[in-house]
C-alpha cells in the first residue's frame, strides 16, 4: 500500500472519530460545510480528496487541530490538554452505575471500529 494511500486513510478515520466525537451525524455536518451526505461519507471512506480549506473548516467544526486532522499530530491526548482535564472532572461528577454504561458505550465503539477495520 502506498504512503500516499496510508495518508489518506489515516485523514478519513480521524475525520470519522472526530465527527463521532462531537457528537454530530454526516448528515449535520454536510449542512454544516453547505456539502451533501454522501460526499462526507466518500470523504470518510476515504474516497474523496479533502482541500486544505476544508480540513480547516472540519477542524473548527469538531474542535480539533489541523495536524491531528492530517496525521501530523498524535492521536492520543497529553496530560495536560486542557480537553483531557474537563474530561475528567466530568467524569467525576458520574454515578457509578452511569460510569459502567459510559464505559460500555465505548467499549461497543472501539469494538465497531475494529470490525469496520478489518473489513
Amino acid at each position: 500500500m502506498s504512503t500516499e494511500v496510508q495518508r489518506r486513510q489515516l485523514i478519513s478515520r480521524r475525520l470519522r472519530e472526530a465527527r463521532q466525537l462531537a457528537g454530530l451525524s454526516q448528515g449535520q455536518v454536510a449542512k454544516m460545510m453547505g456539502m451533501h451526505r454522501p460526499t462526507i461519507s466518500e470523504i470518510e471512506a476515504g474516497n474523496r480528496r479533502v482541500s486544505a480549506d476544508e480540513i480547516a473548516r472540519f477542524a473548527d467544526i469538531y474542535d480539533v487541530s489541523t495536524g491531528y486532522l492530517l496525521g501530523d499530530a498524535p492521536d492520543i491526548l497529553a496530560m495536560d490538554d486542557p480537553r483531557l482535564q474537563l474530561a475528567a472532572r466530568e467524569l467525576a461528577k458520574l454515578s457509578p452505575d452511569a460510569l459502567d454504561g459510559l464505559l460500555r458505550a465505548l467499549a461497543a465503539v472501539r469494538t465497531e471500529g475494529d470490525e469496520e477495520a478489518e473489513d
